[in-house]
Parts: C-alpha cells; sequence; structure tokens
C-alpha cells in the first residue's frame, strides 16, 4: 500500500500554481452554489478548497525524502 501512494504522489505537481488555481476554482464553484442555492455546489467548492490547499500540499510533503531547496535572492 505505502508503494502505491508513493507512486501516485509522484504525480503531483511540484510548484504551487496548480493548488491556487485549484483554489481559486473551489471559490468560484461554492460562490456559484451560494448564488443559485445548491447545497452540492458549495460541498463541491468547499472539498476542492480543502484539497487545493491541504491534502495535496500536505502529502507531497509527506513523500518528498529531501525538503525543496530554498534560495536567497538577495
Amino acid at each position: 500500500m505505502p508503494d502505491l501512494a508513493l507512486s501516485l504522489a509522484t504525480l503531483l505537481p511540484h510548484s504551487g500554481t496548480p493548488y491556487l488555481v485549484l483554489m481559486a476554482l473551489g471559490f468560484a464553484i461554492g460562490i456559484l452554489g451560494h448564488l443559485s442555492g445548491s447545497r452540492w455546489l458549495v460541498a463541491i467548492g468547499v472539498i476542492l478548497i480543502f484539497l487545493g490547499v491541504l491534502v495535496f500540499p500536505l502529502a507531497l510533503n509527506l513523500t518528498e525524502s529531501t525538503p525543496p531547496q530554498v534560495e536567497n535572492r538577495r
């Protein structure tokens, strides 16, 4: 089972842009759900926000063997 999780984690992007896009999409769907009165759309928006902000970045950080290098750009 851990081998499957590690192989799936390699598919996650290493930049922050896809996670921010997923979060923004979640907010847009959630707002659309509030405006239309659809609880399903609100729930889908909240789930997308949760995935983009917490679950996917946490899975990426837990499966990396070395932390990302931070460069000092001064």
